[in-house]
């Protein structure tokens, strides 16, 4: 009866349905009893009520066997992670036991749900990735490479799912938090086919309309492309026929984000951009003779087609620490049009489709020592309590995206590091006290600097003293973020010794005065002298910025003040009665905001609260808005449709404040700017400007024009009343002939 109540009709036919495909895929992999096991303990939770179904509304169980089917269909785990995913909401529940799991269906299974218990609570506790929430959420990653997969296909099928719910704000969050953390996770572990659907769908649900638009675009120039594509595959088959080799050719169409982001570096329309597709040969070869016949293959369509050296990207020498391996190079195809073409062979494009977990099933988690060192260095980052959690958090997206550059000791040990790395980068790599000391390095048996950047094939020799010690100056050299985390340690240290030496100092010179030293009394003076926190204000006494015999000859009077009732009546004067004291009108409506703050009302004639319009979006009276509550307690009202907007709900979620505008003040007038792309006629700039001189209640405030190949581009600077007026302007600016796109900055 339970049962009944718990899954809805077309739920028990998905489940059915998702059920047998899962089977038909893994359920090889599983050991006699686990079926029957796994659903005694589903029916016990069902049964305490112990599964409850999450914000969208979406059942448990349903939602945990469409995640099994994503881990074992698209990532290729079996029995371990596919259990792990169904047991973990149980032993959540306190239905089973984690002692039960292992005894059950082994260590591994209960190794996995340790992990996602542990990240599910995180998610109860703020649903909102926060800077602490971000970086406990990482350390829990880190303790098993699987949990990580697990919930990268987790959140790829969530994002399936939400496509219809009604909860617009929770879509937005979980869709930024895709694109800000478990795509770069997937891109990291070369899941390239999950991560391109992560950044496609939470394009779709944020960037609605260019999403759309973009996909149009594609649908449309469909036919052309498959054309092009077949002209420009059909001499490169002939060839790799003739050549006996056993392949097959496949197009691959870019993904929208990947397009879309190409629209925003570019700053072009769809139009503009010309490399929207890969060709990819995938060749069918023995293990020994892979690297010949890629090598070959690249021969044969260089011969054919002009290649672009510079583009050449080779991963087969030296894969990618996600054991990606390919050859990737442009060329000049037919019609002037460069095309990239992969080269790869059968296994390397299930490693590239799958990631790492293409080789567990053979291997074992613990075999792929890549991603154990990357691992090793998300922990060693964010062990450290102490460090800015906000870098942390950027600097680890930074590093997931990066590639790799390979240098060599003068001893011929192979370091990897993250593209762009330095030779401070090079020095902590090694070890945290060589860097310490680095003073510069020989590249090559050249002297270089520590700002010195790294190329693959290099060979480094590291330069120390023992005089040297580590500058603030050296964050912005290093580029990893274990250097950084280093630097910042060591920085840490060197200031609670010199802030300790200061301290020292201050207390001789107490006691040569006869004086004791009192903590509360200290507190308050370093408060009144400026500063936050005790150990700058020591390290200043130990740097000499601050005189410490005026030191002590304040701390003298602050502790006479605190001390002597008669001299703090004196400089405080006579004590206000509080019932003389009457509440201004503006301090009234601070605390009524202050005690009502569901909905901040935008209003130009408001006091008692510090907000202004950001600078990014330029928002305007008509516009969707919210506030974002600054470090300095005033608040900035951003457009929803902020380019900022989904940066800022993902990781300040806790700090973004409803807001509305209030009725509209007669003669306000908000600064927009317009940025106009068309081909560069005479005279079209003189009519676009006619037009906003013509409107009423319209001032142009500035004009930017480029102009390059024919076309112009143009900001203009307009002040406008509202949103309905600024749509009339937009309009009437797109029939001016030559004109081919008018968009909001």
């Amino acid at each position: 009866m339970e049962e009944l109540t718990f899954f809805t009709t077309s739920e028990r036919n998905l489940l059915v349905s998702v059920y047998r495909k899962l089977m038909r895929i893994a359920g090889d992999s599983l050991q006699p009893g686990d079926v029957p096991l796994l659903k005694g303990c589903l029916t016990r939770c069902i049964e305490a009520n112990a599964l409850s179904r999450d914000n969208f509304g979406l059942n448990p169980i349903v939602k945990d066997v469409q995640t099994s089917l994503i881990v074992a269909d698209e990532i290729g785990m079996r029995r371990a992670s596919l259990l792990a995913i169904m047991l973990h909401g149980c032993v959540q529940g306190g239905v089973v036991t984690t002692d039960e799991v292992k005894r059950d269906f082994g260590t591994d299974v209960a190794t996995i749900i340790n992990g996602l218990v542990r990240i599910n609570q995180l998610y109860e506790k703020s649903p909102a990735i926060e800077s602490e929430n971000f970086r406990n959420l990482l350390l829990s990653f880190a303790e098993d490479m699987r949990v990580i997969l697990i919930m990268i296909a987790d959140r790829v099928n969530l994002m399936r799912q939400i496509r219809d719910v009604d909860d617009e704000e929770g879509r937005l969050r979980v869709a930024g938090e895709a694109a800000y953390l478990y795509a770069p996770l997937a891109h990291k572990l070369g899941l390239y086919k999950l991560k391109s659907e992560l950044e496609d769908l939470s394009l779709k649900y944020t960037e609605h309309e260019m999403y759309y638009h973009i996909r149009e675009k594609l649908n449309a120039t469909k036919e052309a492309r498959d054309r092009y594509i077949a002209a420009f595959i059909g001499p490169i088959e002939q060839k790799l026929k003739e050549a006996g080799l056993h392949f097959h050719i496949k197009g691959r169409t870019k993904s929208i984000h990947s397009i879309y982001q190409k629209m925003k570096k570019q700053k072009t329309t769809f139009e503009g951009i010309y490399d929207l597709f890969a060709i990819r040969v995938i060749l069918d070869s023995e293990v020994k003779k892979e690297k010949m016949e890629c090598w070959q293959v690249y021969s044969i369509v260089t011969d054919m087609y002009q290649p672009n050296p510079k583009r050449l990207r080779d991963w087969l020498s030296v894969p990618k620490s996600n054991g990606y391996e390919s050859l990737h190079i442009t060329v000049l195809g037919p019609n002037n049009t460069w095309v990239e073409v992969q080269i790869r062979t059968e296994r390397m494009d299930a490693v590239a489709e799958r990631g790492l977990a293409a080789h567990w099933r053979y291997k074992g988690v613990k075999g792929e020592t890549g991603l154990d060192e990357w691992l090793t260095s998300i922990r060693e980052a964010l062990e450290n309590v102490d460090c800015d959690n906000l870098k942390a958090m950027d600097q680890f997206k930074m590093d997931l995206y990066e590639d790799e550059v390979y240098v060599f000791t003068p001893k011929g040990d192979l370091f990897k590091l993250a593209k762009g790395a330095t030779v401070l980068d090079f020095a902590f790599h090694i070890h945290t006290n060589v860097g310490s000391k680095c003073v510069g390095g020989r590249i090559n048996g050249k002297n270089v600097t520590i700002r010195q950047r790294l190329n693959s094939g290099d060979t480094v020799e590291i330069l120390t003293s023992n005089s040297q010690t580590p500058k603030t100056g050296w964050l912005d050299i290093a580029a990893t973020s274990r250097a950084k985390t280093k630097i910042r340690q060591a920085l840490k240290e060197i200031s609670s010794r010199q802030a300790e030496f200061g301290k020292e100092t201050f207390e001789r010179k107490l006691k040569n005065r006869k004086l004791d030293y009192d903590e509360p009394v200290m507190m308050h003076l370093i408060k009144k002298m400026g500063f936050k926190e005790v150990n700058p204000f020591y390290q200043a006494i130990a740097d000499e910025q601050l005189d410490i015999n005026e030191v002590v000859e304040r701390y003298v009077a602050q502790l006479k003040y605190e001390t002597d009732p008669l001299q703090r009546a004196a400089e405080e004067g006579p004590v206000r009665s509080a019932d003389t004291f009457n509440l201004r009108p503006d301090e009234e409506l601070q605390s009524r905001q202050n005690f009502n703050s569901d909905v901040l009302v935008i209003d130009r004639g408001l006091k008692g609260i510090d907000f202004t319009l950001a600078k990014c979006c330029n928002p305007i009276y008509g516009d969707d808005v919210f506030g974002f509550v600054t470090s300095g307690g005033g608040i900035k009202v951003h457009r929803c449709d902020c380019p900022n907007a989904p940066q800022l709900r993902e990781r300040f979620g806790y700090r973004i404040v409803k807001a509305r505008w209030a009725g509209k003040n007669a003669g306000s007038q908000y600064e927009i700017r317009l940025r106009v792309v068309g081909h560069d006629d005479i005279g079209i700039v003189n009519n676009i400007t006619s037009i906003i001189s013509k409107e009423q209640h319209l001032m142009l405030r500035g004009i930017s024009i480029d102009s390059y190949d024919g076309l112009f581009s143009g900001t203009l600077t307009v002040m406008v009343d509202d949103t309905s007026k600024l749509e009339q302007l937009i309009k009437k600016i797109r029939t001016v002939k030559g004109v081919k796109q008018v968009s909001r900055c």
